[in-house]
């Protein structure tokens, strides 16, 4: 005749030991067991203040400029999380775009785009930089063409507010510039790119590939 019971060790002991810690323990081990089988998941990383690649210290503004690419890829101007230039916002077009923001409150002044392929859009946007009130940043993105009627007194009113590029720019160069009026922006931040047209490595047909700078700003100390 066959003993009651079961004749198997590990059952039993299991029987045992479900016996001793009862069905809350059981449970709970079971679900440390799943824990620990399913495959670890990195949490996704936290978004950052206009998609840039690491997150801006308090008091300090955040800031991307990204220049067009080709002829569908729309130059975007992002400042503390607001898109103040692009697509989205239906005030980007062909040419040097521009926008002012007030340094101590943060917020845009105006923006405004100006063809530099056709028409004689030099000398309004020479008044638009120089209109700027003192304690302004000023942010200029290329799309396509940003050179072939750039005269001689938008350059200069650039290059007074510190470009080093304007005057290399050639038809459908890439480039993006970051500056102030009324006050010297810190030593570290990157404030000018610029990306010339070459056939032999362009990204796209008759295009340089986009660029783009990014950072944060330090705030005006209250």
């Amino acid at each position: 005749m066959r003993e009651s019971g079961s004749s198997n060790p590990r059952l039993a002991g299991l029987t045992e030991e479900r016996e001793r810690d009862g069905p809350r323990a059981m449970v709970f081990r079971l679900l440390s067991w799943v824990a620990l089988t399913r495959p670890l998941t990195a949490p996704a990383p936290k978004r950052q203040k206009c998609d840039i690649w690491t997150s801006c210290p308090p008091n300090t503004y955040a800031y991307r400029l990204l220049s067009g690419g080709g002829r569908d890829k729309y130059a975007k101007i992002c400042f503390e999380d607001e898109l103040l230039i692009g697509e989205k916002t239906r005030n980007v077009a062909r040419g040097i775009n521009i926008a002012i923001v007030n340094y101590a409150t943060g917020k845009v002044i105006a923006t405004r785009y100006f063809d530099m392929y056709e028409g004689d859009n030099s000398g309004p946007m020479t008044n638009f930089i120089q209109s700027a009130p003192p304690k302004s940043l000023l942010l200029m993105v290329t799309h396509d063409d940003g050179s072939s009627r750039l005269k001689e007194d938008a350059k200069k009113a650039i290059e007074a507010l510190g470009s080093k590029e304007v005057r290399n720019m050639r038809f459908r160069s890439s480039w993006v510039f970051l500056t102030a009026k009324g006050f010297e922006l810190p030593a570290g931040i990157e404030r000018e790119k610029i990306n010339h047209s070459d056939n032999s490595r362009n990204r796209y047909s008759g295009w340089p590939a986009e660029i783009q700078i990014e950072g944060c700003i330090p705030k005006e100390p209250s």
